[in-house]
């Protein structure tokens, strides 16, 4: 089936998908980056939303795309969409054309994920196809439901996915900042969080990933209503220990078995990561070479920032960049090391190595919103001299380290499961299109 592109926003063509019952509702879902593959974070949640509303519903997916490599997987959607309309967006274009916005009083995040030629297609949806729901994902995309100029009769019901609150996340990077970066980070935090106290009091229901997530949400939005919480979760199933072969391992680590390796997963243009793991590696990563010389330091991620990239020519440390799977680099590792200093809502690299039965040292940040148990489940802290003490402690004792392992598995396990969090989703979209059908029957 061709596909059809109209300037920058590739459209392809209506999928024939399986007839579902009469209680299926027609689902648009909004996304500010394609949820496919499923490879960092945002990406991970969406994706796993998507398969799961697809199950019992119809859904078209209008996205944005903004790492070009990830355009050849638009027709991978087709599995689980009927309608995919997906523009490239290039990031050093969005920024510069978003930055009118510090002289308009709104936030840059709006203009930034915003493209007329997407508007275009979710304005023609909307007029035609009668959707029950739309649902988007991340706050800046329900700018495509308020500039909508759809003339469709009966409003579908909005439902945002916030997943965590970016406002405070500008809120962090501002503390950490200085000079025009500080006042730049300030201003996006507090003009965020007007944007999305206004897409709570618009929309029908509004999800966050964990119970401290909305918590906070209704610190900073007072008398905040429709709130709910659908976890992430993960796939136990992939990222399990047995399903990565010891050859694949060997492979990972360099096919020197003998060196005790320390890993960190995650997308490497991402600031929070490249913050964590440019602290780890300067000044932690140090102090635990000085008692364990043959230990080494992996960087495992796509797109490294270039200080990221430079760390590779100190002694121990190796940056991969792109891997077309991180669970061998994960079953190999001695311990997984989470450094995050910024971060929000629920740390799926977290999740991931926890359900791969590897000891792990992260940040109190980084386990936000997951109820594992420092101590029992994972080891925690925060200063340096206390991040380098309990990864030496797990390098020092295997015996330590293959409970911390066993124990984390265990946990993932029993809380996070990606079917509840979903069926959480799910549950609510379906019993507001209840409410509103038997609304219309009486009227």
């Amino acid at each position: 089936m061709p596909i059809e592109d109209d300037g920058a926003c590739v459209s392809i063509p209506h999928s024939p998908l399986p007839t579902l019952d009469s209680r299926a509702m027609k689902i648009l879902y909004l996304a500010h980056r394609i949820p496919y593959p499923p490879n960092k974070g945002d990406k991970i949640r969406s994706y796993h939303e998507i398969r799961h509303l697809a199950r019992r519903h119809r859904v078209d997916l209008a996205c944005l795309c903004d790492v070009e490599e990830d355009m050849a997987y638009r027709e991978d959607l087709r599995r689980w969409c009927g309608r995919v309309a997906v523009e490239r967006l290039v990031p050093w274009r969005a920024k510069a054309g978003s930055l009118p916005a510090l002289w308009r009083g709104r936030p840059l995040s709006v203009p930034y994920f915003y493209r007329p030629g997407l508007q275009r297609v979710v304005d023609g949806w909307l007029a035609r196809e009668g959707y029950d729901a739309v649902v988007c994902f991340s706050s800046p995309m329900a700018e495509y439901l308020f500039r909508s100029r759809s003339k469709a009769g009966r409003r579908p019901l909005w439902i945002m996915d916030f997943c965590d609150m970016d406002s405070d996340k500008w809120l962090q990077y501002s503390r950490r900042s200085s000079g025009p970066a500080r006042w730049i980070y300030r201003r996006e935090a507090e003009r965020l969080l007007g944007y999305e106290k206004k897409v709570q009091e618009r929309f029908d229901a509004c999800f966050f990933v964990s119970r401290k997530e909305a918590a906070l949400f209704g610190e900073r939005v007072p008398g905040a209503r429709n709130v709910h919480v659908a976890p992430n979760g993960v796939d136990t199933d992939h990222f399990r220990p047995e399903a990565v072969p010891e050859r694949r391992n060997q492979e990972a680590a360099g096919g020197n078995g003998g060196t005790s390796r320390l890993v960190f997963v995650g997308a490497m243009d991402y600031a929070a990561n490249v913050d964590g793991v440019l602290w780890f590696a300067e000044r932690i990563f140090p102090r635990i070479r000085r008692e364990f010389p043959k230990v080494s330091f992996w960087v495992v991620g796509a797109r490294p920032h270039p200080r990221v990239r430079a760390l590779a020519g100190t002694p121990g440390i190796r940056v991969t960049g792109f891997v077309d799977d991180v669970r061998p680099y994960m079953a190999s590792a001695a311990c997984v090391v989470v450094p995050l200093r910024l971060a929000r809502g629920v740390q799926n690299k977290v999740l991931e190595a926890m359900a791969m039965g590897r000891p792990a040292v992260v940040t109190s940040r980084a386990l936000d919103g997951i109820e594992a148990r420092s101590g029992r489940d994972v080891l925690t802290a925060d200063d340096e001299d206390g991040f380098a003490r309990e990864v030496l402690r797990v390098l020092r004792d295997p015996s330590l380290a293959g409970e911390l392992g066993a124990r984390a598995r265990r946990f993932v396990e029993e809380n996070h499961g990606w079917e509840a969090g979903m069926n959480r989703l799910e549950e609510v979209l379906l019993e507001l299109h209840r409410l509103r059908s038997r609304q219309g029957e009486g009227a």
